[in-house]
């Protein structure tokens, strides 16, 4: 890959309301599980704190995708275009720059799309290029970089890469499965922006790596029903992680020279406390490297494609990105897949 792509500035957006951990059990799930002890556990030891969301679960769970699909578009337009500004101010960048506009999403689908709607809303070029990435899941923002990346290096644009994810909207009706437990219990709303252009400060997208056991697939599912989105997740998936974390770093960091200890700075999706467990273990992380990632999770749960960006914006606004600091963005989805990609920091 041409290494001339850098990420400029990062934008977040987080619905208005939000509710921690306990009020929405009290308030909507406790009655809804009626005493399950196992339904119990999980939401107190799923490492999240507060929720952000654009729709109560109970009203959710009651709708049929038709109807959540709407609310996606009401409720995405804005969370996307005020992530896309504040990255753009980020990166010291104007609408009239912008060439390349990808945007993200495994919660909800429209036509004309998101891509169409925040364009004209963000009064981009008519000729901006623009790219919808649909239904990859978790990991779906590595991949949208890079591909973005090397429209960035090979032409020379400026490029937005937008994730929204509005996990809320799919909440099922009662259901005391196990994979429908932990969803209720980890995932949440946000929008997130990261801005590439072909010179300059910013991390430069060098690499990436790919991992995907297809023996796993059935592990993680989300299949479109008549009530929205439903999740498949088997408790296997750390482990999957961890057989495949080392080998996959090892490859992306040796084609570079670079030793697992030489990165400065791990910008991990928290799928959820496991597999972040599954990550430090498999790399043989110190226990504070993995901070950010679990910050995120404890602040905002896990909201899908979104989330990875989510732990960069705080890295990068928290610790010390030095000049040459190398650093790896990975995240975890359907496939099962693992995506990870080597970033360094330049001042110039």
């Amino acid at each position: 890959m041409n290494a001339s792509a850098r990420i400029a500035g990062v934008g977040v957006a987080l619905p208005v309301d939000s509710m921690t951990q306990e009020e929405l059990w009290d308030t909507f799930f406790s009655d809804r599980y009626n005493g399950n002890r196992l339904a119990q556990r999980v939401w107190t030891r799923c490492g999240v704190e507060r929720r952000y969301g654009v729709i109560d679960p109970v009203a959710a769970s009651a709708l049929g995708t038709g109807e959540r699909m709407r609310l996606f578009v009401e409720h995405g337009v804005p969370l996307g275009k005020r992530a896309l500004v504040e990255c753009l101010d980020a990166a010291e960048l104007e609408p009239a720059d912008v060439g390349h506009l990808v945007v993200v999403s495994c919660t909800g689908y429209a036509t004309p799309g998101l891509d169409v709607l925040l364009a004209g809303e963000l009064g981009l070029s008519e000729s901006v290029e623009r790219l919808h990435v649909g239904h990859m899941g978790c990991y779906a923002a590595v991949p949208s970089i890079v591909a973005a990346a090397d429209a960035v290096a090979a032409r020379g644009k400026v490029a937005l890469v937008l994730c929204v994810e509005l996990t809320s909207l799919h909440a099922q009706p009662g259901d005391e499965e196990l994979p429908q437990i932990v969803a209720h219990a980890l995932f949440a709303d946000a929008a997130a922006a990261v801005a590439l252009v072909p010179a300059g400060a910013g991390l430069e997208v060098l690499d990436v790596e790919v991992a995907t056991d297809p023996a796993g697939a059935h592990m993680m599912t989300w299949d479109i029903t008549d009530q929205g989105f439903r999740m498949g997740l088997s408790p296997e998936v750390p482990n999957v992680v961890a057989q495949h974390v080392r080998p996959a770093v090892d490859r992306l960091l040796g084609r570079h020279g670079i030793a697992v200890g030489e990165v400065g700075h791990w910008v991990v999706h928290p799928g959820g406390p496991r597999i972040l467990d599954a990550v430090a273990e498999g790399l043989e992380l110190d226990a504070t490297e993995l901070d950010a990632s679990r910050a995120v999770l404890h602040d905002y749960g896990n909201c899908s494609s979104a989330t990875v960006l989510l732990v960069l914006d705080r890295v990068l606004r928290e610790r010390d990105v030095q000049d040459g600091a190398h650093a790896v963005l990975m995240a975890f989805g359907p496939g099962l897949t693992l995506y990870a990609a080597l970033l360094r920091q330049r001042t110039t």
